[in-house]
C-alpha cells in the first residue's frame, strides 16, 4: 500500500488512493496513524471516486471513528489529488494559477481552489459551506429557543464555561477567554466537553483569546483525535462566533500552534478558509 503524508498547519494526514481499494479502514485508521507503532498521524484520508464531484473524501480520526469533514484535510486532499493527477481544473489569471476541485463529503460538497507554483499546490481556499445554528443540525441536546447559542452556560470540574454551539458540518463547541489560551487545561476539560451528553455525536471544543478585531489565538480539541496543532472546522466555528458576537470583522487570522489560518465570512454566505499545504514523506 503506497501513501504519502501531507499536513496544513500542522494537522497532519496519511492520504491513500482507494479508488480501487477495499480494506477495513477504521481498523487501519487506527494502526497507521499510531505515532509509535505506524506512520503516525491526526487521521487517514482516503481518494475515492465520486458520482456528484470530481473525487470523494473519507475521513477516519486516529481513534477509527469517521469524521464528517475537515478543512486542513481537505486542503491536503486538494494537493495530494491536483499533484497526482486524479482531478483539477486549471486556470491562470493575472500572473496567478490556480486549480479548482470540488470534493464529495459526508456533509455535503466542498469546493476547493489550489494556489500553484508551477506544477505544486501551496496553499488552497477551501469554501466550508454554511455554518448550521440549529440543534439538530449540530447536533446538540439543549431546551434553548434562542438561535444562534452563542451563551451556552455549561460546568465541567467546577468551571463554567460559555459555549458558542454550531456546526460547519461537523459539532463545535467554542469559549472565549479573558486569558492565554496556553493557561488553559484543555487536556481536561477537552476530552469531559467531547464526550458531554449534551452532544450525542461528541463534539469538537475550541479555547480561543480575541487579540484584535483581525487576531484570535486559540488550542483545539479534536473529536476522536485530542488536542492538534490547528484545525479548519475549528477555525472556521472560532471565526464564525467571534464575528456574530462582534469580536472581529469579515477576515480574521486564528492563530493556532501550528500556523495561522484565514477564515473570511461575511454573516450570509459561505465560510472560506484559506491556507498553507505541504507533503511531508511518501511511503509504502
Amino acid at each position: 500500500m503506497k501513501f504519502s503524508k501531507l499536513q496544513a498547519t500542522g494537522n497532519d494526514f496519511i492520504l491513500i488512493d482507494a479508488r480501487t481499494m477495499e480494506r477495513e479502514w477504521s481498523k487501519q485508521a487506527r494502526v497507521m496513524c499510531d505515532r509509535h507503532f505506524g506512520v503516525g498521524a491526526d487521521g487517514l484520508i482516503l481518494v475515492q471516486n465520486s458520482t456528484s464531484a470530481d473525487l470523494r473524501m473519507r475521513l477516519f480520526n486516529s481513534d477509527g471513528s469517521e469524521a464528517e469533514v475537515s478543512g486542513n484535510g481537505l486542503r491536503c486532499f486538494a494537493k495530494y489529488a491536483i499533484e497526482k493527477g486524479f482531478a483539477g481544473k486549471m486556470s491562470a489569471r493575472a500572473g496567478q494559477s490556480t486549480c479548482f476541485l470540488t470534493v464529495e463529503t459526508l456533509s455535503g460538497l466542498r469546493k476547493v481552489k489550489a494556489y500553484m507554483s508551477g506544477n505544486e499546490v501551496k496553499a488552497a481556499e477551501v469554501n466550508m459551506g454554511l455554518p448550521r445554528f440549529r440543534p439538530e443540525q449540530i447536533p446538540v441536546n439543549v431546551p434553548v429557543d434562542i438561535i444562534p447559542m452563542l451563551n451556552y452556560p455549561l460546568v465541567i470540574d467546577g468551571r463554567e464555561l460559555t459555549l458558542c454551539l454550531l456546526s460547519m458540518g461537523n459539532p463545535h463547541a467554542v469559549t472565549f477567554l479573558s486569558q492565554s489560551v496556553a493557561d488553559f487545561p484543555l487536556a481536561e476539560i477537552g476530552r469531559k466537553v467531547e464526550r458531554h451528553p449534551m452532544f450525542p455525536q461528541g463534539t469538537n471544543f475550541e479555547a480561543a483569546r480575541v487579540l484584535s478585531r483581525e487576531k484570535i489565538e486559540a488550542r483545539v480539541w479534536e473529536r476522536g483525535v485530542g488536542e492538534t496543532l490547528a484545525c479548519g472546522s475549528g477555525a472556521s466555528a472560532m471565526g464564525v462566533a467571534a464575528r456574530l458576537l462582534d469580536y472581529v470583522d469579515r477576515h480574521v487570522d486564528i492563530i493556532l500552534a501550528g500556523g495561522t489560518l484565514s477564515i473570511s465570512w461575511d454573516r450570509a454566505d459561505e465560510v472560506l478558509l484559506s491556507g498553507p499545504v505541504e507533503e511531508v514523506f511518501t511511503g509504502e
